[in-house]
């Protein structure tokens, strides 16, 4: 990738990014330079953390994860948003020719492989400097550093590449395994799954010391307490997860079930409780106990004010649209994550999973709500158990009840599940909305509307973002299309 990725070296010169990721553990508490020389940030065991660090930080900006990638661009081009700002307009009616998607979308490209090649650069630099770590954190941000270059790959494919469905031996994205000039070929769908699959496999085999698997507790006077807080890493359970959604994308149900089902069975992760989301001062807003990685973006309050705020030139929902997701008004997410519009703006709802609170005057919010961006959650486990079931063998119903049971709705029977695909598209819109992942669900699927559009989404290559058009100039690159 000649023309980008060839670039990259300079992000890394600059001292990674800013971490724009807050935490209270001791060794984030430093503002890093600005300058940072290789030799000086690989040569101890705190530089890792940062290089590590650095590359969350990348995926929380709003040209990735902090927005576009989750309720921004992939929220519109999903059509969940019957209100949006004029600058997405384009976006809506899937004209990614126009300045604006082509800015945004080249954005994303530059930006996933710009974390790619810090994460390579990583890799490159932790053999050599084993006996710089203490403890475990060898194993741990080694395992993290490879499942990161996965999950980004992995969502590279799912926005330019095409679908197993359409066609797995497509020529789609490359898969950059080294920080180096060269430039890498293009790879097939099915090529690029594999290689996602190779690194999560090794991955998993690192993160076989990672606290929350092995059940050692962790407090803050170990390392600063460094190995807390696993749900805003890519944890052990994460990558199991992630697992789950890429072999379900390639349509490998027994591994994809397996997957899912060794999350399930860990007990790790705790549905949240009503009594958590009733005062309205002190909620879980995004079920944050259901996470198995989230973002910890410390400027979330402030986009969630900006993009979710009571006008007409933000992110919003009509109240019909909302009932027409929610078949009750008793469902959690119904209740506790929409408000209400005010004045001119009072027939439209707006998402407020974001929205950062302030708590009850007497105690503060907790930290464990703050700040989360979900990237995976324990929901989606039950939902690819329960399709994988649905192209196999077994019970649909008991695993979309047991999501249905903890959003205080009731049970679905056999009469509501005929129409399998339509049930199952109906449930994931109502967990996941302003999360990025119904695109990624209509795509996966090859389905040939989106609910919002009328618009010929396979005809038009919808599916299929346009690689930034200098990229194309490489040697033996071929169009995505």
């Amino acid at each position: 990738m000649r023309n980008k990725i060839n670039n990259y070296g300079k992000y890394l010169c600059c001292g990674l990014v800013l971490l724009m990721f807050a935490s209270c553990n001791d060794w984030l508490d430093v503002e890093p330079k600005s300058q940072v020389k290789d030799k000086d940030l690989y040569s101890s065991e705190s530089g890792f953390k940062e290089a590590l660090a650095g590359v969350y930080s990348i995926m929380t900006q709003e040209y990735l994860y902090g927005k576009e990638l989750t309720f921004g661009m992939l929220g519109v081009l999903a059509q969940e948003w019957d209100n949006l700002p004029t600058d997405y307009t384009a976006d809506k009616d899937y004209k990614y020719e126009n300045t604006k998607p082509e800015v945004r979308i080249d954005s994303v490209w530059n930006g996933l492989y710009n974390a790619v090649a810090n994460a390579n650069k990583l890799l490159e630099e932790i053999d050599g400097k084993k006996s710089v770590f203490s403890g475990v954190n060898y194993d741990v941000i080694k395992g993290e550093a490879l499942a990161l270059r996965a999950f980004l790959h992995f969502d590279l494919l799912r926005l330019f590449g095409a679908s197993y469905a359409e066609n797995p031996d497509k020529m789609a994205i490359p898969y950059v395994t080294a920080y180096t000039p060269e430039t890498f070929p293009q790879r097939t769908v099915k090529e690029v799954v594999g290689k996602v699959l190779e690194d999560l496999g090794a991955s998993l085999e690192y993160l076989k010391n990672d606290p929350i698997y092995t059940g050692k507790t962790v407090t803050e006077t170990d390392d600063n307490g460094y190995l807390l807080h696993r749900q805003v890493h890519l944890n052990y359970y994460a990558v199991k997860g992630l697992q789950a959604r890429v072999y379900l994308y390639k349509k490998d149900y027994a591994n994809a079930a397996s997957c899912a089902s060794e999350v399930i069975e860990s007990g790790k992760f705790e549905w949240v409780k009503q009594s958590n989301l009733t005062d309205e001062k002190m909620a879980d807003l995004s079920f944050s106990t259901e996470h198995l990685f989230a973002l910890n973006v410390v400027t979330l309050g402030s986009r969630a004010e900006k993009y979710f705020s009571g006008s007409n030139s933000v992110f919003a929902v009509s109240e019909s649209t909302l009932l027409g997701y929610y078949e009750s008004a008793q469902d959690y997410r119904y209740l506790y994550q929409f408000k209400t519009g005010t004045g001119l703006s009072n027939t439209l709802r707006y998402l407020k999973k974001y929205d950062q609170l302030e708590g009850n005057g007497t105690t503060a919010w907790p930290a464990s709500y703050r700040n989360k961006m979900p990237l995976l959650r324990l929901s989606e486990m039950y939902y690819i158990l329960a399709e994988c079931r649905h192209y196999t063998s077994g019970d649909v119903l008991a695993a979309l009840n047991e999501v249905r049971h903890h959003r205080g709705v009731a049970d679905l029977g056999e009469a509501d599940v005929t129409d399998f695909d339509a049930v199952l598209l109906s449930e994931f819109r109502k967990e996941i909305i302003g999360e990025g992942q119904l695109f990624f669900h209509y795509k996966r699927l090859n389905l040939p509307m989106i609910k919002g559009t009328d618009a010929d989404v396979i005809g038009q290559g919808v599916y299929k973002l346009p690689m930034p058009k200098a990229e194309l100039q490489n040697p033996g690159w071929v169009s995505n299309k």
